[in-house]
């Protein structure tokens, strides 16, 4: 089998899971109490700003970095509670949900162009000197959109399981991807609230962790979220494709790529190949670091959350 055929057969299966979801659930039961937050850490602070819901972490003897954390589709800042435990010591940090996400209000019109005016607002109305992105999937692919504009007020970006371009999209012409986009928008929208939580809680245990309980539960968030705000952010990222722009980015990038043997095995795809996939769709950015971890799907922070957060620990302390 050739390489590019390899490619073709791992990245399609995963963007189609992506987009339009697995087949769902003809039945949908999780206890409620799987839906509750897992985190001991206190918020200092809690405010909106823009399509930002912020829960702010302050520690007067913090000598690291301010970090950002971005979380993906359909979820919120929950994804992040091992990470805060471990940064909050040493870290300010700025945690958010994306309005229609994890039960937060939508907003009307276009959904990235948003978030990112809304970060920028974040930083300089917090006064933010410097923060460092850390985003998941389409928090990922928005922090490097960030950083090829506003590099000058960020220190780095840590890129989780999220790039430039879609995966498996990066030959589509302009007319392609938007009828993809289109596509996807048009069959997620559609989806009542019990058809959206079962495809959720589907593609949780498909695609996004290992553990069975664990994907339950983040079904059960993820059904919290809008259908329609969700089915706007993902046309909106798959209409991306920021690699002409990349050499633009002026400080450090770390891209994070997740491997389960299991899921690649039918396309013959081993550790070496997918992280090689993800850096030729990444190659632009001049200071680029590439952090494969085994064992894990796309919600990497919770499958191997001591090695992910060693990785971004080590990443941190560079910078």
């Amino acid at each position: 089998m050739s390489l590019a055929t390899t490619f073709k057969l791992a990245f399609a299966s995963l963007a189609i899971a992506t987009v339009f979801g697995a087949t769902p659930c003809s039945t949908f039961a999780a206890p409620s109490n799987q839906a509750e937050s897992t985190s001991n850490a206190k918020v200092a602070q809690e405010f909106q700003v823009g399509s930002l819901y912020v829960e702010k972490y302050s520690n007067p003897n913090a000598k690291g970095a301010p970090v950002i954390l971005i979380p993906g589709l359909a979820s919120g800042a929950y994804v992040w509670d091992e990470t805060v435990k471990q940064l909050r010591d040493n870290h300010e940090l700025y945690v958010v949900t994306l309005a229609g996400f994890n039960g937060k209000p939508s907003i009307a019109g276009p959904k990235l162009p948003k978030l990112k005016a809304s970060l920028l607002e974040l930083i300089q109305t917090q006064k933010i000197d410097k923060p460092v992105l850390v985003g998941h999937s389409l928090g990922s692919a928005s922090s490097i959109w960030f950083a090829l504009e506003h590099s000058n007020l960020i220190r780095g970006v840590f890129a989780v399981d999220g790039l430039p371009v879609f995966p498996g999209t990066q030959n589509l012409g302009a007319d392609q991807r938007k009828a993809m986009a289109e596509g996807a928008r048009a069959q997620m929208a559609s989806l009542d609230a019990a058809s959206f939580g079962a495809q959720q809680t589907q593609y949780m245990r498909v695609t996004g962790v290992i553990d069975e309980k664990l994907a339950l539960s983040l079904g059960v968030r993820a059904a919290t979220s809008d259908p329609i705000a969700t089915a706007d952010y993902m046309a909106e990222l798959l209409l991306l494709d920021m690699r002409p722009d990349l050499h633009k980015i002026t400080v450090p990038v770390a891209v994070v790529s997740p491997f389960n043997a299991p899921d690649f095995a039918r396309a013959n795809m081993n550790e070496e190949g997918k992280n090689a996939y993800y850096k030729s769709l990444v190659n632009g950015i001049p200071q680029l670091s590439m952090i494969s971890i085994t064992n894990a799907r796309h919600f990497v922070m919770l499958d191997q959350p001591q090695v992910f957060n060693q990785k971004l620990q080590e990443f941190l302390k560079k910078l």
